[in-house]
């Protein structure tokens, strides 16, 4: 495959730059995050701050952090000011205005380069990974970045992940997703994994293709390419 995009080449694409699938998404509704992720974010959080604190999310992809000043306000509504820790992570700093309670911070980075001043109790990316480029980069160093029971789940479509030849990986690959402690669910198109992990994914990174077309959201998305390792 030629005319692979690098990580750089990526981030201005306008596929990416004009993604418009997570900007204002709220944690409830018909388009929230419990619909998409199927959990319940505050009933995860409120659960594990009862047994620990401070219980940290960590959201990747977080469009205009809507969800995450959300979930702060009904935290402080809740009583839990001391005992959670958000954090938003988006490529685009375009976040909704404040002010937000002191225990939210988003920020703008990119998910493959980012690095995080600790773990987390939980990681949710909601139709973020559908626009990375490095996709199985993403998905071991979030593995990383779990507690010892800490929950990662995102939304993610195997089929974007490709050979050289542009075939998808297929069943080699979720096979190779469980075998290092992930689940994929193939007709909700998820993955999660719960637990602090150190992951290696047998796949060499070639780039990225932005000129993929629509994916099952109906959205135009980027295609990974690899290359399978021994």
């Amino acid at each position: 495959m030629t005319g692979l995009l690098d990580d750089a080449a990526l981030a201005r694409s306008p596929v990416v730059a004009n993604c418009a699938m997570n900007r204002e998404r709220s944690l409830s509704g018909s388009n929230g995050y419990g619909r998409e992720l199927g959990i319940d974010v505050m009933a995860e959080m409120s659960a594990r701050a009862r047994a620990s604190t401070p219980v940290r999310w960590l959201d990747l992809c977080c469009g205009s952090g809507r969800a995450p000043a959300e979930a702060a306000r009904l935290a402080t509504e809740r009583g839990l000011t001391d005992r959670v820790e958000i954090i938003g992570l988006d490529l685009v700093d375009h976040f909704v205005p404040g002010p937000h309670p002191a225990m939210v911070r988003l920020i703008s980075g990119s998910v493959a380069r980012w690095v995080p001043d600790g773990r987390f109790d939980l990681i949710t990316c909601v139709h973020g990974l559908h626009y990375v480029g490095d996709k199985l980069g993403v998905l071991s160093r979030v593995a990383s970045w779990l507690t010892g029971d800490g929950l990662f789940i995102a939304n993610f479509d195997a089929r974007s992940v490709r050979r050289a030849d542009g075939t998808p990986a297929g069943r080699t690959l979720t096979a190779r997703l469980r075998a290092q402690g992930f689940a994929y669910d193939s007709a909700r198109r998820r993955v999660s994994r719960r637990g602090h992990g150190q992951v290696r994914l047998p796949y060499r990174y070639l780039g990225a293709d932005d000129q993929a077309g629509p994916n099952y959201t109906g959205q135009p998305a980027v295609d990974s390419f690899y290359d399978p390792l021994p």
